[in-house]
């Protein structure tokens, strides 16, 4: 998914390898070495041709959801990709990715890898947690299903790490929503403070932080592909996985075989006015989730459904609800309900959560705020928000312009009214301001020329990548695009025939539905 953004805001790695020591299997382990396959960059041809050693997906497992995914999935297996820290140090310190297999049960075509998007989510768990829809498909039959943790993600070695459970826990308490002058000088001081953790609290520091990127997780990917033995690449990306794709595409364009990309992030929008375009998207979302609510007849939302949302949740600023041992705040009582938003599934979870709220209480929330962020009952979180706030500091372009952030966050406020705390517009510079490590991502509108049509999938009502970014990626990249009529964040192999049929015929023989598809 992609993550709501905001302006305000067990094998040991190996290091300092200067080459890929290859060796016999151990008991459980199988090894693999189909590789290199297709281009191989000069000096990179170590990595390319790299033996793979498959084992049991136990030990990749990093949060309680991954391992309950992995011990519930006896046909996957594991590995660990072996990559340069630094693609122009290649001799120098080396990272590990995680990845994950199901073999296909046919005739086989090649790979095909996934990614959730996020940034910051885990291709692993998003391939493993994909499966009973795509066994449902013929491409379980003829392609392997890889989904990878991009690097510093999941359980890729090191792992980006900025704050420790309980910092992330009173992070969540802690709500930045004064914007009188000493409010937000003390959230840029709490931006700058969490930069300088990310940089301590990870291996290679602020080297890794520089490398961290959608330009160096393409090349990764590139790696990826040989080593599995496929000279071209096929693969699904996701929200902020379409991004990755495109960068693929413009970086390795002889290499590109099939992409499906869906949920796209829009090629065209600076982030500013991308931020203003998702305000207007759960905006959009949140009146459908109240069309259903009032059908309920139990909704708690009156005739005017802004004002009553505001006044269930910001009463939360002052007086969080107790929850346990825990307190629900006003963050994750927003939190919860954009994540409630990504689908129509989670909507009856919100009107749960909102009605409980209504009486005191905050458990439904709360639950859905954790679900948000990845946190296991025992208050670990998953790395995906340090990841996130990580990728994005090194992929955009800084923000350091006030009178630009006030003005995008009055137009935030009015884009977004069901989400206004009651506060004045505020400007502060986020933790990407400070951030130890420089852009490394390329500028301007992508150019993949030379590459096969792709396929973009959009859906009308997607709250957090709007209908009309896919429809301006498709013509960016001349590409074909596929429309769902629908309330949801993505689509494609989440059991909705009309997208199924298109996007499996176009990854198995590359026929591209007709022009003008649309699919409900």
């Amino acid at each position: 998914m992609v993550r709501l953004l905001s302006v305000l805001l067990v094998i040991p790695l190996l290091a300092s390898c200067t080459s890929i020591i290859e060796g016999t299997a151990e008991p459980g382990v199988s090894l693999e070495k189909p590789g290199p396959a297709g281009t191989v960059p000069a000096g990179l041809e170590q990595f390319y041709g790299q033996q793979l050693a498959w084992q049991d997906c136990a030990p990749f497992a990093t949060t309680g959801s991954s391992r309950q995914a992995y011990a519930s999935k006896r046909d996957v297996e594991c590995t660990r990709l072996q990559v340069p820290l630094d693609y122009t140090k290649p001799t120098g310190d080396t990272i590990t990715i995680g990845v994950l297999r199901h073999r296909a049960t046919g005739q086989k075509i090649g790979s095909l890898l996934v990614n959730p998007g996020g940034p910051g989510a885990s291709g692993m768990a998003a391939a493993a947690g994909m499966l009973a829809d795509y066994r449902k498909t013929e491409l379980a039959a003829r392609f392997d299903l890889v989904g990878f943790d991009p690097r510093g993600i999941g359980a890729s070695e090191p792992a980006v790490r900025c704050l420790t459970g309980p910092e992330r826990d009173a992070e969540r308490l802690d709500l930045d929503v004064d914007t009188s002058p000493q409010g937000l000088a003390q959230t840029e001081q709490e931006n700058k403070a969490y930069a300088e953790k990310c940089a301590a609290g990870t291996k290679f520091g602020a080297a890794m932080l520089a490398n961290l990127g959608t330009r160096d997780v393409v090349k990764d990917m590139d790696v990826l592909r040989s080593a599995l033995g496929d000279a071209k690449l096929s693969y699904v990306g996701y929200s902020y996985g379409t991004r990755i794709g495109t960068e693929y595409a413009e970086t390795f364009p002889q290499n590109v075989r099939a992409l499906v990309l869906d949920g796209a992030v829009d090629p065209t929008q600076d982030q500013l006015a991308s931020l203003v375009a998702q305000a207007a998207g759960f905006q959009k979302a949140f009146t459908e989730f109240v069309k259903w609510c009032r059908e309920k007849g139990d909704c708690p939302l009156g005739d005017d459904a802004n004002t009553s949302f505001r006044q269930l949740t910001t009463p939360l600023i002052q007086q969080p609800v107790t929850v346990g041992d825990r307190k629900l705040s006003y963050n994750d009582a927003i939190t919860a309900t954009i994540q409630a938003l990504y689908s129509e599934q989670l909507w009856p979870l919100l009107l749960n959560g909102l009605n409980e709220l209504k009486n005191g209480k905050g458990r439904v929330l709360l639950t859905l705020a954790d679900a948000y962020f990845d946190r296991d009952d025992q208050g670990n979180y998953a790395t995906i928000t340090d990841a996130f706030n990580a990728v994005h500091c090194v992929d955009d372009q800084r923000l350091t312009d006030k009178n630009a952030l006030l003005e995008t966050a009055k137009q935030y406020k009015a884009a977004a009214p069901f989400l206004d705390d009651g506060n004045p517009p505020g400007a502060v510079l986020d933790s990407c301001a400070f951030w130890p490590a420089p852009v490394s991502a390329r500028t301007g509108p992508p150019k993949a020329d030379g590459i096969p049509p792709l396929l973009v999938i959009s859906t009308t009502g997607d709250p957090a990548t709007p209908y009309e970014a896919g429809v301006n990626l498709a013509k960016a990249l001349n590409s074909r695009l596929l429309t769902f009529e629908g309330v949801q964040h993505t689509v494609f192999l989440q059991g909705e025939k009309c997208v199924d049929t298109a996007g499996v015929k176009y990854l198995i023989d590359q026929t591209l539905p007709a022009d003008g598809t649309r699919c409900a």
